[in-house]
């Protein structure tokens, strides 16, 4: 099953959260071990949901490492279940040194679990010169800094085949409304409007996620993901309304509702990309340029682009995004040289190692953005820029797994309930506040 979440498809799309200095600036390489191998002999091992390609390009960062500090690197790949890995490792007395972890949530019960090494002062200082505060915030738990976010994904972008808008004679939209009005426009033309990915739940959560912080606002985005509100809340409801609109309209999604119930996520891309079109529009994050380009031989910025989430109402456009973060265990063999590989990872000098390999996301503001590509790339880190610390990270991410996270139950599976029969926004909110009770246990 392909990871939800973050980029798990490679491509030559990626994406940088701050404009900065160049590649060698202030946070440059690590000062433990300086350059001068002092690490030599020691072998670093490092857990991550990562495999194929993003374990390739993952690799060479750990191969620039290793040159820089004579450490040996071994990466283990805990396919989507690292909490249940990393726990039962750490049972058996073999708990690796390093874990990417790839949600808030799984980070907090880490923490939680006393399972962490807090980031060393040297750690801290890097993060502080390199990144914004929202990411050192989502790295945190109770104030104590833990998580290092090398990687990340913007979920803010809406896909679209610019042949397929040319021809019905629209441009990107500039308001949520626009993008309705456009899509109508797109289906008059004979192609239908968007491609909707209902059989996997996350994409679904990921649509109200940017309705929901468009239409509210940052501050009850944060209230509801801490449920701190109840999911009764109007604004719920009155994200769900704003969302059933597009659902509701047979006319905007490809095959409609039922269609869009038995498309998972590749298969909304191809709708789009594929060889036979079906749709003009697909939403998801950054990811979806690498399976246009790898599995269906598109261009990036001349046979698909992308255009932010557009804003809802009198909001602004949202932010969402997502991220794995390096942590450092308490019971691993080479802490210490653990700790030196995640002051590495925090400097611009290993973000341009994957950033040149194409298919990643660096929060790291250092981080130069000659490093990447492609134009696409450039266009997508100015709107990440421009939102500052208004991003927000992937609600369903922050949640605890049995009501963010889990196939077939909690928030995926009312989304898609939803989806089936958009009738009554209050009637789902309802249901989601009754599974949310439950996980929270509030």
């Amino acid at each position: 099953m392909m990871r939800r979440r973050t980029t798990l498809l490679t491509g030559c799309t990626a994406l940088v959260l701050a404009l900065g200095a160049t590649a060698c600036g202030s946070g440059d390489p690590v000062t433990a071990g300086g350059g001068d191998k002092s690490l030599g002999g020691q072998t670093v091992t490092v857990a991550g949901v990562w495999s194929g390609s993003e374990q390739k390009n993952f690799q060479k960062v750990l191969d620039a490492f290793t040159e820089k500090t004579g450490a040996e690197t071994a990466f283990v790949s805990t396919g989507d279940n690292v909490s249940t890995v990393v726990g039962s490792k750490i049972e058996g007395g073999n708990a690796p040194d390093v874990v990417m972890v790839p949600q808030v949530g799984v980070l907090k019960q880490f923490a939680e679990k006393g399972w962490l090494k807090p980031l060393d002062e040297k750690v801290r200082s890097t993060v502080d010169g390199n990144f914004a505060e929202v990411w050192r915030n989502y790295g945190s738990v109770d104030g104590t800094l833990y998580g290092l976010y090398f990687k990340a994904a913007h979920k803010s972008t809406v896909w679209y085949s610019p042949e397929a808008l040319e021809q019905a004679g629209v441009t990107p939209p500039k308001t949520y409304d626009e993008m309705l009005k456009n899509g109508r426009t797109v289906s008059d033309s004979g192609l239908a409007a968007f491609s909707v990915a209902g059989q996997d739940g996350w994409t679904l959560t990921d649509w109200f996620e940017n309705v929901y912080l468009s239409q509210a606002g940052p501050e009850k985005y944060d209230a509801l993901a801490a449920h701190e509100i109840k999911w009764t809340d109007p604004t719920v409801v009155e994200a769900l309304t704003t969302l059933g609109k597009l659902f509701k309209d047979e006319q905007l999604v490809a095959g409609g509702r039922k269609q869009a119930l038995n498309t998972d996520f590749p298969g909304s891309v191809e709708k789009v990309f594929g060889p036979k079109a079906e749709a003009a529009m697909v939403y998801e994050g950054d990811f979806v340029a690498g399976v246009a380009k790898d599995q269906f031989g598109r261009s990036i910025g001349t046979d698909a682009n992308f255009f932010p989430f557009p804003p809802v109402g009198d909001g602004k456009a949202p932010v969402v995004s997502g991220g794995d973060a390096a942590v450092v265990l308490k019971d691993g063999k080479n802490s210490e040289a653990g700790m030196a590989l995640v002051e590495y990872l925090a400097s611009p000098e290993a973000a341009a190692v994957w950033a040149e390999a194409g298919g990643f996301l660096s929060p790291n503001k250092k981080l130069d953005l000659s490093s990447y590509g492609d134009d696409v790339t450039r266009a997508t880190a100015e709107s990440l820029v421009e939102a500052g610390d208004s991003v927000r990270f992937d609600m369903s991410d922050q949640a605890p797994a049995a009501f963010g996270g889990t196939k077939g139950t909690g928030e995926w599976k009312i989304l898609q309930d939803f989806l089936r029969d958009p009738a009554d926004p209050a009637k789902t909110a309802a249901a989601l506040e009754k599974a949310a009770a439950k996980a929270y246990g509030n």
